[in-house]
């Protein structure tokens, strides 16, 4: 059996693979992508719209995302929903940091991803100048069915295993654009549990 040095770096893959660690490593993966939490950044109306996808009528618990962390040391996934000053640029890079690993960011809005309407000098044009998108979910703001559908899609890579080999690759995110779901659609194009 091989000798795991780093867990961050070499992870279960380090192990030789047999019937047990092979099982071990999709159990992993599975636990990772059903049970994570989101660090709320809401700054500015793609807030509202993070909220309401917690709340009852769309709820989150499903996902395994029943509680938004206020610590950024009890999170894995940061939503970033709104635009980001470059006042708060470095906040965000500091709550980035402080978030336990494995990590994911998932950009919500146009405003985040791209600066929006806002082509100036004091909003930054594109959070993933500041830290690694994985998941941008587009609109203004994005509807919550959109979020749910770009967490749905983070939970796959995640399961998948690719979204951490391309990190240790390239020490981006994934840079997986979707498309946004117009409000009250009856039928969405998240798949669940495909492999």
């Amino acid at each position: 059996m091989a000798i795991v040095r780093d867990v961050l770096d070499d992870g279960l893959g380090g192990l030789e693979h047999n019937f047990l660690t092979g099982r071990v490593e999709d159990l992993v993966k599975w636990s990772r992508s059903r049970s994570s939490w989101a660090a709320t950044f809401g700054l500015a109306c793609c807030a509202i719209e993070m909220m309401g996808t917690g709340a009852a009528h769309y709820d989150l618990a499903r996902f395994g995302m029943e509680v938004f962390r206020a610590s950024p040391r009890q999170a894995d996934i940061m939503i970033v929903a709104g635009r980001v000053s470059q006042k708060m640029a470095p906040v965000m890079r500091q709550v980035y940091d402080q978030m336990m690993e494995p990590k994911w960011v998932i950009s919500m809005g146009v405003c985040a991803s791209t600066g929006g309407m806002f082509n100036n000098y004091a909003i930054v044009q594109g959070v993933d100048q500041i830290v690694p998108v994985d998941v941008y979910a587009p609109g203004c703001p994005p509807t919550p069915e959109t979020l749910i559908h770009a967490i749905e899609t983070l939970h796959q890579l995640i399961e998948d295993g690719e979204i951490m080999r391309r990190r240790a690759a390239t020490g981006a995110g994934a840079n997986v654009h979707i498309t946004e779901i117009a409000a009250g659609a009856t039928t969405t194009p998240i798949v669940l549990g495909a492999r």
